[in-house]
């Protein structure tokens, strides 16, 4: 079985783009569409060695695209984040990173055709209903195959991408604050704040679980069962799953704070405390994410402008005035990236941007390998 895909990067994730019609050759109910991803993938070995997927959490990710020409967005397209050693695929959240990839794919493909200067490519996750928009120049209508723009986490170069999250709260759970509360009581005597943007999240203060910020080279073994039970409670406390399923792995996000310091970046590299306003590590899947995931970024934007929470708390910025914009600076593993925040005349965040790049690495036909009947 061939299943076509194009392979981009983008920002600091990696993503297969696959066209719906392409996957409805192969599978046509979600049952079957998941196992055609998770053995695209490769995903039951850790490795994914017989698969196309990279081993990790940022490049074991696939999106299914489907052009909406007289719907309110440009596309649809289902995110999905493919288990590692797991022959899983979860479907409960979103990735900026791919939808960054998703903008520049339509352009080149031709879902969106360019504009005389800049092209607007408008994108719905089905997955949350979130609507995104992905700005790209064009000048004189080209479609851009390269570009010189960097993000944080990565030394490639790529098409440069302005990133949109329109509204982006309440989308899983109905709430951006899913309990009402900013600080909620999260097992274990934890105390956190959990939020519902970009996608739903858990933010924990550092110091309370014994993590040193200064440094973002540790691996955080020690602590990563202690952070898995957190996300764990918080899903049940967030509404996202029964006490009786079982836990997923990629919502709610769950990450650490702490206000702005002087920091080792992953790198090796000396950041400096004034060059951001709050310092952030999260966990994607089961490992320390090696930057910052765009939802998560939006959804420490967001927690940042509601007073209480552990976000706003460890930031400590100046209120935003209604229908005003502000930057929020976040400094993560992989250095300094920035969000621009803008709220409406009530006071409430209706977008979050952030700059990113991508870049079209292959287009492939997959020999999709079909799961092996086991032998007693």
């Amino acid at each position: 079985m061939q299943l076509r895909g194009h392979w981009y990067r983008g920002g600091t994730s990696k993503c297969w783009l696959f066209d719906a019609d392409d996957v409805a050759l192969h599978a046509t109910t979600q049952d079957e569409v998941l196992m055609l991803l998770a053995n695209a993938f490769g995903a039951a070995d850790s490795r994914q060695l017989d698969g196309v997927g990279g081993g990790t959490s940022t490049t074991s990710k696939a999106a299914i695209i489907t052009p909406t020409p007289k719907g309110p967005a440009d596309l649809d397209y289902l995110f999905a984040q493919v288990g590692i050693g797991d022959p899983t695929v979860e479907l409960g959240s979103n990735c900026g990173n791919c939808a960054t990839a998703i903008a520049l794919y339509a352009i080149q493909s031709g879902i969106v055709a360019p504009s005389a200067r800049t092209t607007r490519v408008r994108m719905r996750n089905v997955n949350t209903g979130a609507v995104l928009s992905g700005t790209i120049s064009t000048p004189g209508g080209r479609v851009p195959t390269s570009g010189r723009a960097r993000v944080p986490g990565s030394s490639a170069l790529g098409v440069p991408v302005s990133l949109s999250f329109h509204a982006p709260w309440g989308q899983t759970t109905g709430s951006v604050l899913p309990t009402g509360n900013p600080v909620d009581e999260i097992g274990a005597g934890l105390k956190g704040s959990m939020v519902d943007a970009g996608a739903p999240a858990v933010f924990l203060p550092a110091d309370q679980v014994g993590i040193d910020l200064s440094s973002m080279t540790d691996p955080l073994t020690t602590h990563l069962a202690q952070l898995i039970r957190a996300r764990s409670a918080a899903a049940v406390q967030m509404g996202i799953r029964r006490p009786e399923d079982p836990p997923q792995n990629a919502v709610p996000k769950v990450g650490v704070v702490a206000p702005a310091g002087a920091y080792i970046a992953s790198d090796g590299a000396k950041i400096a405390a004034e060059s951001h306003d709050v310092r952030v590590r999260m966990l994607s899947m089961l490992a320390p994410h090696p930057a910052i995931g765009l939802t998560s970024a939006v959804a420490v934007s967001l927690a940042s402008a509601l007073p209480g929470t552990v976000v706003a708390e460890a930031a400590r910025l100046a209120p935003l005035s209604s229908g005003a914009s502000g930057l929020l600076r976040i400094g993560t593993p992989a250095g300094v990236i920035t969000a621009e925040v803008t709220t409406d005349g009530l006071g409430n965040v209706t977008e979050v941007a952030l700059h990113r790049a991508a870049r079209q690495l292959a287009v492939a036909d997959i020999d999709v390998a079909h799961p092996v009947a086991q032998t007693a």
